[in-house]
């Protein structure tokens, strides 16, 4: 008999929640494949095919429909057990923070490290990328402690915790002139999240996919914008050293700048675990609004690790 395993009932809760095996995967960080043959596993051993592509999606059968919420329990109470067990052998609580592509390259990390610096409690901090969609799935599911990034909805909590301006951001020798739909646009992957800001922007603006070209971070688009070949998308402060040296400059649009808000969502506070509930009380200080305003050269998106650590067959 082939035993139910927590990333089984992870893979298949983040299918239900999310829509799409490969939405799933990119959230697990695993590889498709191993999502498809976790929800294989997990048929097999209810005898039910428990969610079923249709031509609008992916549906839950009767069955399917049954278990979601009973998954979801579980997998809320396996990070309970984890937290639990570590703590009871004196090992810092794991904290995992979902982040959109904007904070992750320059903000999550030195945020972070300034939050378990100043803390005061043994904590293993983490950010790991998530498009927008995915992130209130990842805290509801207890798959990820807290997110970084537009306002969720869905009976978490979502507190404002910085505001701050969307621009258009262009080589100083280039002309951009007429409509802002027929411009070449560089994004950082943000620009392939549906619901992102900068993705909102640009449907604001009317601009076709085939003007769209997405790098593999922020500063690979600047950079890019900055040879002269297209306009690009910034937060203002993060880009304000490439302004200062004149690399880049503002290119308004009659949708920027646009004032943004970024939020800290996590379960709501009655249920919030410790390190979670520091990691709230720290964004309200003023050594997190420093970072937040000048949190440094950034790091690689690489640097990152995905907001779900499941293993699929343990």
């Amino acid at each position: 008999m082939v035993n139910v395993t927590l990333g089984q009932l992870s893979a298949f809760v983040l299918v239900a929640r999310l829509g799409s095996v490969t939405d799933a995967a990119r959230a697990m960080g695993v590889s498709e494949p191993a999502v498809s043959q976790a929800l294989a596993a997990l048929r097999s051993h209810h005898g039910d095919k428990l969610i079923v592509r249709t031509g609008t999606g992916m549906t839950l059968t009767a069955g399917g429909s049954r278990l979601l919420p009973i998954a979801s329990q579980m997998v809320a109470l396996g990070a309970d057990a984890d937290a639990a067990v570590r703590e009871a052998k004196g090992m810092a609580e794991r904290l995992q923070v979902a982040v959109t592509s904007t904070l992750a390259e320059f903000v999550a990390n030195p945020l972070l490290e300034a939050f378990g610096e100043r803390s005061g409690l043994p904590v293993d901090a983490s950010a790991g990328l998530a498009r927008t969609a995915e992130m209130g799935v990842l805290v509801g599911s207890r798959l990820a402690d807290a997110a970084l990034g537009p306002q969720l909805n869905g009976g978490l909590d979502s507190t404002p915790i910085f505001r701050c301006s969307l621009v258009a951001v262009a080589s100083p020798k280039s002309r951009h002139r007429g409509s802002p739909a027929k411009w070449p646009w560089l994004l950082d992957p943000s620009g392939a999240d549906p619901d992102s800001e900068t993705a909102q922007l640009l449907k604001r603006l009317g601009v076709p996919d085939e003007e769209i070209s997405v790098f593999p971070n922020q500063t690979a688009a600047w950079s890019a914008a900055a040879s002269g070949t297209g306009v690009s998308v910034a937060i203002e402060h993060l880009v304000a050293p490439q302004l200062r040296r004149g690399e880049l400059t503002i290119v308004p649009t009659p949708a920027t700048p646009a004032t943004l808000c970024w939020h800290l969502t996590t379960l709501p506070r009655d249920r919030l675990s410790a390190a979670a509930a520091s990691l709230r009380h720290f964004l309200t200080t003023p050594a997190a609004m420093q970072v937040m305003r000048s949190p440094g050269a950034g790091v690689p998106p690489s640097r990152f690790k995905p907001p779900v650590y499941v293993t699929i067959w343990s």
